[in-house]
This record gives C-alpha cells, sequence and structure tokens, in this order.
C-alpha cells in the first residue's frame, strides 16, 4: 500500500443526503447550520437537494435522486476527490430499493478517507470541528497490490 496525500481546501465540498423519513431531520440540521455552510459548496441527490434549496437561500449543485443514479454520481465525485465530507442521514429501519447504491456510496467513501455523518450528532460534530474551515491533508491510501493482482485465466 502506498500512501498519498490529498489537500481539502478550507472551503469544503459537502455533499447531502437523505433518505425519504429523515429528510426533514437533514432540512432542519441544515437550517440550524446555514451560516457555518454558507461557507462551504453544496452538492446533493435530486429530492433532497431541491428540498433544501426550496427552504433556505443556500446554493445546492443537484444530481440525480439515489435510487435513479444520485448516489453513484456522488460515488464518482469522492473518487475524483471533489467531495470532501458526506452527509448522509440514512433511515436505518426502512429497507432502500437502492440499498447496495447506498452501500457502495459509503464504502466509497471510507475508502477515500472523507468524513462521513450518518445522522444529526455527527454532523453536529463535523460541523463544529475546527478542520471544516482549514486546509486539511488527507491521507489516500493506493492499494498497489490490488492493481498489481494478475488473474489466471
Amino acid at each position: 500500500m502506498i500512501n498519498k496525500k490529498q489537500t481539502m481546501d478550507k472551503r469544503k465540498t459537502i455533499a447531502l443526503v437523505a433518505h425519504d423519513n429523515m429528510k426533514k431531520e437533514l432540512l432542519e440540521w441544515v437550517m440550524n447550520n446555514s451560516e457555518k455552510l454558507t461557507n462551504h459548496r453544496l452538492c446533493a441527490t435530486g429530492t433532497t437537494g431541491s428540498i433544501i434549496a426550496d427552504k433556505t437561500n443556500l446554493i445546492i449543485t443537484k444530481y440525480k435522486s439515489g435510487p435513479l443514479g444520485g448516489d453513484q454520481q456522488l460515488g464518482a465525485k469522492i473518487v475524483d476527490c471533489e467531495i470532501d465530507c458526506l452527509i448522509f442521514f440514512w433511515d436505518p429501519l426502512e429497507s432502500q430499493p437502492h440499498d447496495p447504491d447506498v452501500k457502495a456510496l459509503l464504502r466509497i467513501a471510507a475508502l477515500y478517507n472523507i468524513p462521513v455523518a450518518t445522522n444529526k450528532a455527527t454532523a453536529d460534530f463535523i460541523i463544529s470541528s475546527p478542520l471544516m474551515n482549514e486546509e486539511y491533508e488527507r491521507k489516500l491510501n493506493i492499494y498497489e497490490g490490488y492493481f498489481n493482482r494478475h488473474i489466471n485465466l
């Protein structure tokens, strides 16, 4: 494994996602933290982004709705180091038709070492961290062995 570093700007790109039963809670969290969030770039899956944009003055880059590929779009942005933080209020009691996409998004976030909040308490800790307003060097693990495997056919 090779360690590489990637510097996050002082102004972070934060992805906002919420399952249907959690959209109200995420909206309330965004409204309570809107002053802090204005210092950052925001993006969201489609429905969540539309709700937040309609109820706040925040500028949101919107992708597709999660079940229509929005989770995968955010995952691709994480892989390209274009998203610095994921705030994903997911519903642990409700099965989702796109559960594999949700799992893939969370796996990519962990693999690319970005902060992830899956509930209000964790989101509060992340947004309150002094690191949110400073440059931050995050370590990226390059799994060289994974790419150098040979498959015998």
